[in-house]
């Protein structure tokens, strides 16, 4: 209910200007460019990041690379830039290069948004790396199978659903991001709705494109659909101690060598940016004051966002993994509708709400909350189905069986098992609202700053120097949650998801 406020206020108001109005709009040659662009867009980079994700996430989990600890931390970081300050900090690096030929087009978009969007594929398959039963890939080696045949009739079977997940929130995010789309030049839905809504003051205009976007993102949900295998999970045999690590030879300095080009040019072109920001010039003289009070607005509402997130995301997590049918699904594609719209649209349809129906809330943190969940609930239910999806539903088929209650069962056995599903979608969900613009600037409370908030207005304003602080502190602060949560899910550390159940297997049994 909450992801199809959005769409219940685009259906409202589109309804008001009446079918035939509708109809006028969305079926011109520019709306049939912006489909196109925005589709063909979509397809291209999350291929990449499908490639980049799944290469990243498996190199730090199985294999010997050197380094594989701090690389599994700085492939997370690149989701902490938010799009429109990476578009522009590669637009600038690239003018110091060539002052003739503007970085700009579909194709600098791609590589930009491939860069800064592979994060969603690589947290939720690096945990499930980790989780992966490897007894059934010392089985397929047993029966004379090589590494990457294992690989790839065995290990990617058992982490197909965090994939699947991943390359579904690329996808949607393309198809909602506006930052880099409109630095680059590249006309997409979301820059034509964000013109409409603010340059021309055309509200019929955007509410019928996003009506089309709405449509797009179905037809995406029904395709990923098609695509699934349900219920597909992994049974652990309980003979593996631990991940198999896969020897590289001496592939493993190359690909140690890919990864660290991967981390320059993600986080390395924004920093060499940034840092001739801060040496061009001087910020004002309270800028120490108001970096701090950003900071905290940030980890304030981003903090309450994620919260909020994650509660509504378990429920529908753990029912899309244990309980596959109609029902199911229906709910889980639900969330992902209100994924792929603008901002500005959920946040237009929330100041709505909040005037209407929710007015003690209008202007208050929670609400800024819900519209952070009304967006961004896919990332945390992609991970918590994800992770349910590979723990073994015999453990607590034991603790019924031992006379525990269905809440003992899902608070000892199902929940211990989901948290590593639980920590990548709460480092998703809370680096996403930390760098989250439009629905900020609509909903936040009277007063309240945010890193973001305030790198939009310097950056706006071509105060670069000024927003360079907001920019690397940003990145900062993204940094100490994605490692802990990124160790938290066993992708560098700590009980690996099979040992987890091995042990609380025997917990089971011996208190019971």
């Amino acid at each position: 209910m909450v992801a199809l406020v959005p769409l219940f206020y685009i259906l409202l108001r589109t309804g008001q200007n009446g079918v035939g109005e509708w109809w006028e709009l969305v079926t011109t040659a520019r709306t049939a460019r912006l489909a196109g662009t925005s589709f063909a867009l979509a397809v291209v980079v999350t291929a990449g990041c499908l490639l980049l994700g799944v290469g990243s996430a498996y190199l730090v989990t199985r294999t010997d690379v050197p380094f594989r600890r701090a690389f599994a931390v700085l492939a997370a970081l690149p989701l902490a830039v938010p799009s429109y300050v990476a578009a522009y900090t590669w637009v600038s690096v690239a003018d110091l290069w060539s002052s003739t030929a503007r970085f700009e087009g579909f194709w600098p978009a791609v590589a930009v948004l491939i860069l800064y969007t592979y994060p969603y594929v690589y947290l939720p398959v690096a945990a499930a790396f980790a989780g992966a039963d490897a007894a059934q890939e010392e089985v397929a080696r047993s029966l004379g199978r090589g590494t990457w045949r294992t690989l790839a009739t065995v290990t990617l079977p058992q982490v197909r659903p965090a994939i699947a997940g991943g390359g579904l929130l690329a996808i949607l995010y393309i198809l909602s991001d506006f930052g880099a789309v409109s630095i680059l030049r590249v006309d997409t839905f979301t820059r034509a709705i964000f013109t409409a809504f603010s340059a021309g003051f055309d509200r019929a205009t955007a509410l019928s494109l996003s009506t089309v976007l709405v449509l797009l993102t179905v037809l995406v949900l029904l395709l990923e659909g098609r695509t699934r295998r349900r219920g597909a999970r992994y049974e652990s045999g309980g003979a593996s101690h631990g991940t198999n690590v896969v020897g590289l030879g001496r592939g493993r300095w190359w690909a140690a060598g890919g990864l660290a080009a991967v981390a320059v040019l993600a986080l390395g072109v924004p920093a060499l940016s940034m840092v001739r920001w801060m040496t061009a010039g001087t910020s004002r003289a309270d800028s120490w004051g108001q970096l701090l009070g950003a900071a905290a607005g940030s980890l304030t509402v981003s903090l309450a966002g994620a919260l909020l997130t994650m509660v509504l995301a378990l429920p529908i997590g753990i029912l899309a993994a244990r309980h596959p049918g109609r029902l199911s699904a229906l709910t889980e594609r639900a969330a992902y509708v209100a994924h792929s719209l603008p901002g500005v649209v959920v946040g237009l349809s929330l100041v709505f709400l909040g005037v209407t129906v929710l007015l003690p809330l209008y202007q208050t943190t929670w609400l800024l909350a819900f519209a952070y969940a009304t967006l961004f609930l896919p990332l945390g239910v992609a991970a918590v189905s994800g992770a349910a999806a590979q723990a073994p539903p015999a453990l607590e088929e034991v603790g019924t069986s031992l006379g525990r209650s269905p809440a003992q069962v899902f608070r000892t056995v199902t929940l211990p098992l989901t948290l590593p599903g639980i920590g990548a979608g709460a480092a998703l969900v809370f680096l996403t609202c930390m760098k989250e613009l439009p629905a900020t600037l609509m909903l936040r409370p009277t007063g309240l700053d945010t890193l973001a908030t305030e790198l939009w207005q310097a950056t706006s304003y071509q105060r670069y120097a000024e927003a360079a602080p907001y920019a690397f502190l940003l990145v900062l602060l993204a940094a100490v949650p994605t490692w802990a949560l990124v160790r938290r899910s066993g992708v560098v550390g700590g009980a690996p998801p099979a040992k987890q159940a091995r042990t609380l297997k025997e917990e089971l049994l011996t208190h019971d």
